[in-house]
């Protein structure tokens, strides 16, 4: 725009009435708008106009807008600011309401108030000439010395300021930059001034007037200035007189504060640590970070947060057992006998440690092996490894990873968080005390993923033996050796772990126990610990292995001995009430014939009861000990038998056949029934099953209708295609438990063969194996645990695939002596040796067809 042209506002003008603050032209305010009127005018003229013009309003200060629309308006001021409103910011909490941001333009003076709803809207008279702005010689010729006198007093303000702070420099440069006019009005609004003074200067409207009127506020601010640089400079020559003083106190031995007391006693315990740190045998990286956070933790205040966060961390790395480690006992016979004594079975298991102490003893810097024990609950997996800390005199720390979804908990939380702290295996390392304990990392098939990370993926670079001689946790920020420690992570099944993790670990089978297996165990380890726990001793209570083997059959049905262990100290409690009730009987003798045969309910051997009446020795103990628990003790205590034996009557009829399932739980004896109905040739399937398990019986039966001639199967009108005019119906029971697989497939066609034939399936037979559309029978997993719960059931005979006949092996060579196994490869040797006396197949006659 041209220097002489003239700006113009428009001379019809909405009003902001305010009553807060004074806008002055050339500064800027941010002001609350909440009342109806105020309200109305920003949403009618500022959000829905479009053009420049519509953006500038008048703002009116020392006039409140009334709270109603039904008010009248007051009186109004009657000098006014044109402005721009440059933002609008709106919002509902706690009530409606906009926030203007508007830069004052120039003053106005109300000619006429033309309306007052929905806002105010007033003719208006432009006072200030906008375009002066452009023609800074002019102006200063006339005001000549007040313009000079202002123009002092406000840069010797400005130079009492800091000028390092950018707000204080760029004002500095606006004074020389803007014309003198713009000065009063500006400064005016950046010094403290009251809304009164503010309001003189907006209703000085000549120049003159206005100079003369801010000069005295400018030497106001320059006298406060100067009284409060007064005050500062003796206050800071205290601080050094004080900080000069204090060291002459320590050396004439005057008393010194609590204050000094706690500051010497913290100086002290800085020096110790920094002496902890040169002596400790960290490595040089770590030594190099803790060296640098002493030096920054001894320049630190001690009121600041970051002195505590600073000093835990340096008394961490004081503690980490960097270059200290337990000896390792290394003599295999002596680990042998420490382990057969701990557990029994388990053979791969101990021959692996075995081999380690072997390999220990040719070399001495092994690294930990990663060792994963998978098997079902209660077999002792977890026992285990503390019986092979045990074993290499090393310490021991376990890690419960069930249901962690946290990265952090693995790799600790960067000191940037408040309250951060470092992982599991840092904090395990620290509460052991040395670098080459045994690790057992717990349930690591339950982990769990969120939005914090995945835990799996951070234990990645743990059980890496190639990585973790460098493992760095998020809190240390160092690296830190873990090939030494030697980890043994647990799970019930490797189908959840991931497969980079999986890859890792060395896996190593821990299965179910069989019957004889858990009778050992419970007389060699459960039975003493229960009769400890429970204040009993042999001479009180006697179980005899029928007893075991009664309890293991019909009151349990696991892989473990968890169960078992708990029927066992149920028994321990009932005999203890027998023990407490008999020791009361002694004392009152007279009572005690009386009561003797109504009391007691166990059977009691001929041998032990005259023995415990005619031996005086043995006067102490009630005349009913020993009590011997037999099968009707076992029903009064734990209540009629859970488990039966029924096989032989759910085969009591065709179309039932028994498979063999795997769970993470051990291995499962699993029925399988079938009927048929008038229909339209639909196949339902209902047990809960999975997709693989549905595809296997669609499998079974197109098997079946295409060899239906062959094995003369039939449907009820006789008819070979088994599904014309007939619904099938599958079930699978225990309908709450998910089942899934391709081994049942083998057992679907042998009960569908049952189905159709009209004949039984042998009652002591069981299968498993995957089939095929040609009638192959393809090899499963879990042979080992299937066949040892067939075995738990009383089954006989087993089907299994002719290439899991390798399988066989691992299995106890008792229980392979009372079963009977059938290796089939097709599904053909299935049939004959699911049914007595075979399948019959009609032999196919050759037709001969003329060629004439």
């Amino acid at each position: 725009m041209a220097a002489g042209s003239a700006i113009q506002i428009p001379s019809r003008l909405p009003l902001l009435l305010t009553h807060e603050g004074v806008l002055l032209p050339g500064s800027t305010m941010r002001t609350s708008v909440d009342s109806p009127r105020n309200m109305q005018l920003v949403r009618s003229r500022l959000l829905k106009g479009t053009s420049l013009k519509s953006t500038i309003i008048g703002v009116i200060p020392n006039t409140s807008d009334p709270t109603s629309d039904c008010d009248d308006l007051p009186s109004l001021h009657r000098i006014g600011t044109a402005a721009l409103a440059v933002q609008v910011v709106g919002s509902n909490w706690p009530k409606p309401h906009y926030t203007l941001l508007v830069t004052g333009l120039c003053r106005f003076q109300i000619l006429q108030l033309l309306k007052e709803k929905p806002y105010p809207v007033a003719e208006v008279e432009q006072l200030d000439r906008l375009e002066q702005f452009t023609n800074q010689h002019k102006s200063e010729e006339e005001l000549g010395e007040l313009s000079e006198q202002f123009y002092k007093y406000a840069v010797q303000l400005v130079e009492m300021l800091d000028m390092s702070v950018p707000a204080v420099a760029k004002l500095r440069r606006l004074l020389d930059n803007l014309p003198r006019e713009a000065l009063p009005d500006i400064l005016t609004s950046i010094i403290r001034t009251s809304n009164q003074e503010k309001l003189q200067i907006l209703d000085a409207v000549r120049l003159e007037e206005r100079f003369k009127m801010t000069i005295p506020l400018l030497v106001r601010q320059i006298e406060g200035l100067k009284l409060l640089q007064k005050t500062r400079k003796p206050k800071q020559d205290d601080d050094k007189r004080i900080v000069a003083i204090r060291p002459n106190r320590r050396i004439n031995h005057i008393p010194t504060t609590m204050e000094d007391e706690e500051e010497e006693e913290d100086h002290d315990d800085v020096v110790m640590l920094e002496k902890k740190i040169r002596t400790s045998s960290m490595s040089e990286q770590a030594l190099k970070v803790c060296l640098k956070e002493i030096k920054r933790l001894k320049k630190m205040p001690q009121s600041m947060p970051e002195y505590a966060l600073t000093r835990n961390y340096l008394e961490l790395m004081v503690e980490l057992p960097w270059n200290k480690s337990t000896k390792d006992r290394l003599e295999i016979r002596a680990a042998r006998i420490l382990l057969d004594n701990d557990h029994y079975a388990m053979e791969k298991l101990k021959k692996r440690v075995l081999e380690y102490l072997a390999v220990r003893q040719l070399k001495n810097n092994l690294k930990g092996p990663i060792l994963c024990f998978v098997g079902p609950p209660g077999v002792g997996k977890t026992s285990v490894g503390r019986s092979i800390a045990k074993t290499l005199g090393r310490e021991f720390h376990r890690i419960a990873l069930g249901g962690v979804c946290d990265q952090s908990d693995i790799r600790g939380h960067r000191r940037t968080y408040v309250g951060s702290m470092p992982g599991r295996i840092i904090n395990g390392l620290k509460t052991v005390g040395v670098n080459n304990p045994v690790f057992l990392l717990d349930e690591v098939d339950k982990l769990g993923k969120s939005l914090q990370g995945d835990p799996a993926a951070a234990l990645l670079e743990v059980l890496d033996p190639e990585q973790n001689h460098s493992f760095t946790d998020h809190y240390l920020n160092v690296a830190f050796d873990l090939s030494q420690v030697l980890f043994i992570a647990t799970a019930n099944t490797i189908a959840t772990i991931p497969p980079a993790l999986l890859d890792r670990m060395e896996i190593i089978q821990v299965p179910g126990y069989t019957q004889e297996e858990k009778i050992e165990i419970a007389h060699r380890h459960l039975i003493p610990k229960q009769l400890e726990q429970h204040g009993l001793t042999p001479q009180q209570i006697q179980i005899p292995q029928v007893t075991t083997l009664d309890i293991i059959t019909r009151y349990t049905r696991e892989a473990g001995v968890r169960s078992l262990d708990r029927k066992l100290g149920a028994i321990c409690r009932a005999v203890a009430v027998k023990v407490a009730e008999g020791q009361h009987k002694e004392t009152k003798p007279d009572r005690a014939e009386v009561g003797e045969g109504e009391d007691c309910k166990e059977h009691v051997t001929e041998d032990a009861k005259p023995e415990s009446i005619s031996d005086t020795a043995d006067l102490a103990l009630p005349p009913e000990m020993p009590i011997l628990i037999d099968f009707h003790a076992l029903k009064d205590i734990l209540g009629p038998p859970m488990y039966e034996t029924e096989v032989s009557q759910r085969l009591s009829q065709p179309g039932v056949a028994i498979g063999l399932a795997w769970t993470p739980l051990g291995g499962e004896i699993m029925f399988v029934e079938a009927s048929r109905m008038d229909g339209e040739g639909q196949l339902t399937l209902t047990g809960q099953l999975g997709d693989v398990m549905k595809e296997s019986a669609h499998l079974a039966i197109s098997w079946l209708r295409s060899n239906a001639k062959r094995y003369q199967l039939t449907n009820a009108s006789g008819s070979f295609d088994l599904l014309d005019n007939t619904d099938i119906h599958l079930h699978f029971p225990a309908g709450a438990v998910t089942k899934d697989g391709p081994s049942a497939g083998v057992t679907i066609v042998t009960c569908l063969a049952s189905l159709f034939s009209g004949r039984l399936v042998c009652s002591d037979v069981a299968m498993t194996g995957e089939i095929t559309l040609r009638g192959l029978v393809l090899p499963v997993g879990g042979i080992k645990d299937k066949v040892l719960a067939a075995h738990r059931a009383g089954l006989k005979r087993i089907i299994i695939p002719q290439r899991n006949e390798k399988d066989l092996e691992e299995i106890a060579v008792n229980v392979r002596q009372d079963l009977t196994f059938v290796m089939a490869s097709c599904l053909d040797e299935v049939l004959n040796a699911a049914f007595d006396g075979g399948f019959a197949v009609k032999p196919r006659v050759e037709s001969l067809n003329s060629k004439l």
